[in-house]
């Protein structure tokens, strides 16, 4: 559906009623960074011609946002930019992290917004640039950077959300609590892979984008604030890809540390059962029905048997107990 519309000039909001009569108006019109801004969520396939029916898009840009699921990237195609960035959005009751994607076409005069999911809403966005005169007349393009400056802040949110679980997890594996099971790493780590698919592939259409060489901005300073927010970008990857290794070796010490606990108690159980056999084996030997055991014609045989068992029982505890069996 179609979120908001609205035409900025002279870096104030000004209503619009018809796209095609507000985009021919800007186009004769004297401020040189006015420009159109349509927000679309979820858009359906007659919604999304509608617009398309207007701006006249790019067959290719228009079959890739109506399909959604891209990899990050940055497509030119004649006099438009068309931008694909991956959204995420941290769950705090489940401590998952999930996934959509945000769309933008940046063209003369307009720039056009395509939301899947419900991670990064783009309201606040527009709120904070509309506020931003100075930064709204840069123009259409001083959209685009607001977006891809609110999903990597966003990516920067999420990276301290998984440093905390990390730090959690880490601290009760070394920690030797039991209750950490290796589902619960492992779980973690596709977080992280999930963050990483994110982020990574958009270090390179963000690189374009400041490069001077490459870049398709003709502003400056929007080079400028682009390689910010690519520094940022960085910065996060660097992070993930720690989290990434570190998430590996904690788990390799969990299950360490499982087959040390599992090698013990077999240890431990192996030294109950050496000591129970001894007086087994006497009891067993003594409870045979012989017509002619020694032994038994004693009053003290039945009392050194026992006292047997006992000396038996008690100098393979202290046996064990030395050796750390027990």
């Amino acid at each position: 559906m179609i979120v908001d519309q609205a035409i900025y000039r002279h870096g104030r909001r000004e209503p619009c009623s018809d796209l095609s009569d507000g985009l021919d108006e800007l186009r004769r019109g004297e401020d040189p960074h006015g420009f159109l801004w349509i927000g679309l969520k979820d858009p359906t396939d007659e919604e999304f011609a509608l617009v398309n029916e207007e701006l006249r898009l790019h067959p290719l840009a228009v079959e890739d946002a109506v399909k959604g699921r891209q990899r990050a990237k940055i497509e030119l195609y004649d006099n438009t930019i068309f931008v694909v960035v991956k959204t995420i959005r941290y769950v705090e009751e489940t401590s998952d992290i999930e996934t959509g994607e945000v769309m933008v076409f940046v063209g003369d005069r307009f720039v056009v917004t395509v939301r899947r999911g419900e991670a990064n809403p783009l309201a606040g966005v527009r709120r904070r640039l509309e506020d931003d005169r100075v930064n709204l007349e840069h123009g259409e393009i001083a959209v685009l950077h607001a977006v891809m400056d609110s999903i990597v802040d966003n990516y920067l949110r999420v990276d301290g959300e998984l440093q905390v679980d990390l730090e959690e997890i880490e601290e009760q594996v070394f920690s030797g609590a039991r209750e950490v099971d290796s589902g619960s790493i492992y779980r973690l780590k596709r977080e992280v892979l999930e963050f990483r698919r994110a982020a990574v592939p958009l270090a390179a259409p963000l690189s374009m984008l400041h490069d001077g060489t490459r870049s398709p901005l003709p502003d400056h300073e929007m080079r400028l604030l682009m390689r910010d927010v690519a520094d940022h970008l960085l910065r996060v990857i660097d992070h993930v890809e720690s989290y990434d290794r570190l998430l590996t070796d904690i788990l390799g010490a969990h299950l360490a540390q499982i087959s040390v606990q599992q090698n013990e108690d077999m240890r431990k159980i192996s030294a109950w059962v050496a000591i129970a056999a001894v007086p087994t084996m006497i009891a067993g030997i003594y409870g045979m029905n012989f017509h002619d055991m020694p032994e038994l014609s004693f009053s003290w045989g039945y009392p050194a048997a026992l006292l047997l068992m006992a000396a038996a029982c008690v100098s393979l505890y202290r046996a064990f107990r030395r050796s750390g069996w027990l």
